[in-house]
Order: structure tokens, then sequence, then C-alpha cells
């Protein structure tokens, strides 16, 4: 039996700069290329170009709505789960993964740190999220060592 792929969820603003769409472009990619899943908002901002990137690579993406309609999602996204939860779905992205990156965003961004950290989710922070030594949060300098920090905690951190 194959094991299944590590799924990292990307996390962070729906509008961003251009600088910041292109760093996600990059993790997205990245994680496709080293085998894993992309899970997300699956919207735009950061979900839509770190989706855009895992396909430029052939992989996989998954995003975990907050609207009823599947067809809300961004068109990088592969399994569109509708949830009509609202922001009570990022709960299910930050469960949903092995390990975290979390990009610059507000305070969505922030519940879905606060919700893998007490879950017990490692996360990479690619962005100002330094919530101080104590917090858990790993700090990456840039996306390629986000997406190679995401990987391996994601392997050490399978239920």
């Amino acid at each position: 039996m194959t094991a299944p792929k590590p799924v990292i969820a990307v996390i962070g603003g729906s509008i961003c700069s251009e600088e910041q769409a292109r760093q996600a472009e990059t993790v997205g990619r990245l994680i496709a290329e080293h085998g894993g899943v992309v899970v997300c908002g699956g919207m735009g901002g950061i979900m839509e170009a770190v989706s855009r990137g895992a396909k430029q690579a052939g992989g996989l993406t998954v995003g975990i709505l907050p609207t009823t309609n599947k067809h809300d999602a961004n068109r990088f996204i592969d399994f569109a789960i509708p949830t009509g939860f609202g922001e009570a779905r990022n709960a299910l992205v930050v469960r949903t993964a092995d390990a975290v990156i979390a990009f610059p965003g507000k305070y969505g961004t922030l519940s879905e740190m606060a919700l893998a950290l007490v879950a017990g989710k490692p996360v990479v922070s690619l962005s100002n999220w330094d919530l101080g030594d104590d917090s858990g949060v790993v700090v990456a300098k840039d996306p390629q060592e986000a997406a190679a920090l995401a990987m391996k905690l994601a392997t050490g951190n399978r239920a």
C-alpha cells in the first residue's frame, strides 16, 4: 500500500501584493514538485496563487470553501469542498493538513494559525507572523525554506 501524500495547508490573505503572490506560487510549485498536496481556502489572493503554482507543477489542490457553491473556487482548485461555514471552515483547512505555511493575512489567517497550533500542527511562517520563540511557529526566510520545512515537518506529523 502506498503512503498518503503529505498535505500542506497554505493560509494567507484573500488580497495580496504581487510579491506575496509570486512567493505563494513558488511555494505551491515546490510542494507539488516534492509530492505534496496543497489545501487552502480555495478563494483568491494567496489561495489562488499557491493553487496556480501547484497546478503549474502538475500538483493536486483542494479548496475548502466558506460558501455553499463549489463554483466560487478559484480556477486552479481540483477538489472544491463547499461548506457554507464561513470562517468556521478555517478549522477544516488546518485539520486537513499535516503542516501549515502562513503568509500575511488578517484575522482569518491568525485564527487558522491558532487552530493549527492548538491541534498540534506544525506552522511555518513566511510573513510577519512571528509570535515569539515559544509559540511553536517556525519562521522561514524564503519560499524555498518554507516549502522544505513544511514538507519535512509534515512527514513527522502523520496520524
